[in-house]
């Protein structure tokens, strides 16, 4: 996750009291150990420290039974860890952490070692819900070894352990770790004799060595007495009746219901109701506080949960004071400030990187993207549009320079390899899943509109008249339009090299008809020789022009090769801006 993210997200929520279910590796089918323990050690690491000065009230951790590893039968918390895979030493080296935390660093925070959790809404692979569904049919599973057992506990009991754990925080158990299962060893003989009897099954159990996972030992059971004297905690249900229950619920809810037969009206689609907002910002300070306003207003005609990203790319004047001021007052506004001017390519994918809403929408921050076409934008997204974007029908500047613009998009357009919508900018609303996948083109020479163009899904256009800016003067010239030009073509078209290669096929072809046509005309009439000296010049000219501007194509080419080769970052933070407060970028690789 995120170190950004994770920072961003509680200081706009600033919750009381958290309830930690995060977890990887516990399934046989998710062996990837360094995610495993990415995400369950070091994750939780990174979410310590942004909690740490937040003055939570509770931070309840769902640990695992798992730590015990080898030392698994009815262990009491302070007996040893001997964990057995890479999921149990994750999991143990976290208790760990939460007992620094707890006990050093004052953090209200404990773990709850869990055991065999079942209950409504458990993954299908799991042994109860097999048993469940088997059941329906007077069948059951294959069970592991006959003398295994196991300390099922019911999800209603464990959800009362994270509450009275949450109710009971005080600096005494913070940092401590409690055992949340019933107590109670049900070997797998006993649980198939118990199922036969409730559901009235005939058939005998059968039991393979082979079931289960690697890691799994025969007796893993718990002893829940610190639960149940410091927390006032017990198992409540007993295993009969979880069974029941479970079983009910997955025939009511799962194999009874027919979900191709669901209208729209019997199962509704969430409305889409959250948009980040990526301002590009370069010498725009007199516009930043005027851009905020009416992105502001927009979101809460709209009645949108929003997050207002600030990218300021190493602009000279005082932007990055404006944005903190801003950040300041309204928590929703998250700034960041580059090390050095990157282009707004980079500033924008910037702060996808960091927006954590349903939707995305980029914005220049000089104010020629008006922000109140942000309704059509969401009213096409809840549509079913995947991205929107804005179509310059018409832009206020001189003739000739407007003329070229709509000049290189209709040229752009019939070059690409992908089909480019014409007079789209940047100023769009992008679907997260379309985001993710732009993220994932990794080029350090982005073309975000054609990248946009090239992930696909479903894209519609929203017509506009492009403004012209409200302060200062513009930041581009001749000479940079005509760098963005080179940037579109030769990121997305290989067509001048296909006409380099046309060209060259047809000169060999007619250099080839006119050195015959030479030979024969010498043959017939040997008296005749070449006249002008001209001509012969001329034909040198313009091929040797045509070589160079072939070197020079195959040169921006080359060129960019270079430059993705070398894979330096497409931007660098100098800092992150949190409710007014400008905080330094960590210097470590982002883990995804």
């Amino acid at each position: 996750m995120d170190h950004y993210f994770i920072d961003s997200l509680f200081h706009r929520v600033r919750p009381k009291t958290v309830f930690d279910c995060s977890s990887f590796g516990a399934y046989s089918f998710e062996e990837e150990f360094e995610r495993i323990h990415s995400t369950n050690y070091l994750s939780f690491i990174r979410v310590m420290e942004e909690v740490a000065e937040l003055g939570l009230s509770a931070y309840i951790h769902a640990g695992s039974s798992s730590e015990y590893g080898l030392n698994a039968s009815a262990p009491a918390e302070t007996d040893v860890l001997v964990p057995n895979s890479h999921y149990a030493v994750s999991k143990a080296a976290t208790s760990q952490v939460i007992t620094y935390y707890g006990k050093v660093r004052g953090v209200p925070v404990v773990n709850l070692r869990l055991y065999s959790v079942y209950g409504a809404y458990e993954d299908s692979s799991r042994l109860i819900p097999v048993l469940c569904k088997q059941s329906l049919d007077r069948k059951l599973p294959i069970f592991a070894r006959s003398d295994v057992s196991r300390d099922f506990v019911h999800i209603d009991d464990v959800i009362a352990a994270f509450a009275d754990a949450a109710l009971r925080m005080c600096p005494e158990i913070a940092g401590e770790s409690f055992n949340i299962g019933t107590g109670i060893q049900t070997t797998f003989t006993s649980l198939a004799s118990l199922t036969k009897h409730l559901f009235g099954i005939q058939d005998e159990p059968q039991f393979s060595p082979g079931a289960g996972r690697a890691w799994d030992v025969e007796n893993w059971y718990a002893n829940p007495e610190k639960a149940g004297k410091i927390l006032g905690w017990s198992a409540k249900i007993r295993l009969e009746d979880g069974l029941v229950s479970t079983r009910d619920w997955w025939k009511r809810y799962l194999v009874n219901t027919d979900f191709s037969k669901l209208t729209k009206k019997q199962h509704p689609r969430k409305e889409k109701n959250s948009v980040s907002a990526v301002v590009a910002c370069y010498k725009d300070e007199r516009a930043i506080p005027i851009m905020h306003e009416r992105l502001v207003s927009v979101f809460h005609r709209l009645g949108l949960d929003y997050e207002i990203i600030f990218v300021n790319d190493c602009s000279p004047d005082n932007s990055a004071e404006v944005i903190r001021e801003i950040s300041a007052r309204d928590p929703h506004v998250i700034g960041i400030t580059h090390a050095r001017n990157f282009g707004s390519q980079s500033a924008f994918r910037s702060g996808m990187e960091l927006a954590s809403k349903e939707a995305c929408v980029l914005l220049d921050g000089d104010l020629q993207d008006p922000p109140e076409l942000i309704e059509d934008f969401v009213r096409a997204w809840r549509s079913g549009a995947d991205v929107v974007y804005g179509r310059r029908v018409k832009r206020e500047m001189p003739v000739l320079l407007e003329a070229c613009y709509r000049g290189f998009y209709r040229l752009f357009a019939a070059m690409s390899e992908v089909p480019i919508p014409k007079d789209a900018g940047d100023f769009s609303l992008m679907d997260r899943s379309v985001v993710y996948w732009m993220l994932q083109c990794e080029e350090r020479d982005a073309f975000l509109r054609g990248l946009r163009a090239y992930v696909g899904f479903n894209q519609v256009g929203v017509d506009y008249v492009r403004p012209e800016r409200m302060f200062g003067v513009s930041t581009n010239n001749w000479v940079k339009n005509i760098g963005w030009a080179k940037k579109g073509i030769f990121s997305f078209s290989r067509m001048p090299l296909h006409f380099l290669t046309a060209f060259g096929g047809v000169a060999t072809v007619g250099a080839a008809v006119l050195a015959v046509a030479s030979i024969v005309i010498r043959l017939l009439f040997p008296q005749s020789t070449p006249q002008g000296i001209t001509f012969l010049s001329l034909l040198v000219m313009f091929f040797g022009s045509v070589t160079i501007l072939g070197l020079g194509l195959l040169g921006e080419y080359i060129g960019k090769i270079f430059e993705e080769t070398k894979a330096r970052p497409a931007f660098i933070r100098r800092n992150l801006i949190v409710r007014g407060v400008v905080k330094p970028a960590e210097l470590r690789k982002k883990i995804q």
